[in-house]
C-alpha cells in the first residue's frame, strides 16, 4: 500500500486519465467514415487502430500533437479505403480541446485540491488543451505540455520538468494516470511513485505495456474517496 501522506502534489496525465479520450475520437471518427460510405468498425477496433497510428506518428522528430492528428485521420482514410475532405482533416485535428471530461473529473479534482497542488504532464499542444482548461475548471500549479518539451511520453522530458516547476523533489510528487505505456512505464523508470487510473483494463487508444503502478484504482473518485477528501 501506498502511504498518501508524505506527497505534495500530483501531476496528471490529461486524455485518458482527466478528458474521456477514447469517446472523443470515436465521436470524431465515426462521422468521418460513414460520410464515406464503408464498413464502420467497432468502437475497439477503431482505437486501436488509433493507438497503431498515434504510436508511429510520434515516433520520429518532434512535431506538434495537431499534426500527429492529420497523420492519423489521413492513416484511416488510407487504411479504410476513402480520401478525406480538408475540412475532416482540419476539424479532427483540431477537435481535442472539445473532448469531454468523465463525469467524474470535476468534481475529484475540487476534491483533491484541497489537499495537494496539482498539475498536469500531457502530451498536447498548448492551444489544444487550452479548450480542456475551461472544461476541467481548475487552476493547475504546473501544466507541461509536449509541445513545450518538445517530445513525447514515454519519453522523461515531461516528468523532469514538471518536478522543475513545481520546485519538488520526485518523492514528493504522485503521478496519476491511465495510460501504462505513456506514463506508468517512464515513473517505474524514474522511480516515481504511480497510481494507475484503471478505467478499462488497459487497451484501447492506448499501446499496450505490461507496465505495473504502484497502486490501482478505477476512476478519480474512488481515489478522491480513499483519500478521505
Amino acid at each position: 500500500m501506498v502511504d498518501f501522506s508524505g506527497f505534495e502534489a500530483l501531476t496528471f496525465d490529461c486524455y485518458g486519465t482527466l478528458i474521456d479520450w477514447e469517446s472523443g475520437i470515436l465521436g470524431e471518427l465515426r462521422p468521418i467514415i460513414a460520410a464515406h460510405g464503408v464498413p464502420m468498425p467497432s468502437g475497439d477496433d477503431l482505437l486501436v487502430e488509433f493507438a497503431r497510428l498515434e504510436g508511429e506518428a510520434e515516433a520520429g522528430a518532434y512535431r506538434s500533437y495537431r499534426s500527429i492528428l492529420v497523420d492519423v485521420a489521413l492513416g484511416f482514410g488510407k487504411s479504410h479505403g476513402f480520401e478525406l475532405t480538408d475540412q475532416q482533416v482540419t476539424r479532427f485535428s483540431g477537435s481535442v480541446g472539445v473532448w469531454p471530461p468523465f463525469p467524474d473529473t470535476v468534481d475529484a479534482l475540487q476534491r483533491l485540491s484541497k489537499r495537494y497542488r496539482l498539475a498536469i504532464a500531457s502530451n498536447v499542444d498548448d492551444d489544444l488543451f487550452a479548450g480542456s482548461a475551461v472544461q476541467l475548471g481548475i487552476d493547475f500549479s504546473a501544466v507541461v505540455t509536449a509541445q513545450q518539451v518538445r517530445s513525447y511520453k514515454p519519453a522523461h522530458s515531461h516528468f523532469h520538468e514538471v518536478w522543475r516547476r513545481l520546485d519538488l523533489p520526485k518523492e514528493k510528487v504522485l503521478h496519476v494516470a491511465q495510460s501504462r505505456y505513456h506514463d506508468v512505464a517512464p515513473a517505474r523508470e524514474l522511480g516515481l511513485t504511480c497510481v494507475w487510473v484503471n478505467r478499462r483494463g488497459g487497451g484501447g487508444a492506448t499501446s499496450p505495456s505490461d507496465a505495473v503502478p504502484d497502486h490501482e484504482v478505477r476512476d478519480l473518485t474512488s481515489f478522491a474517496d480513499e483519500l478521505g477528501l
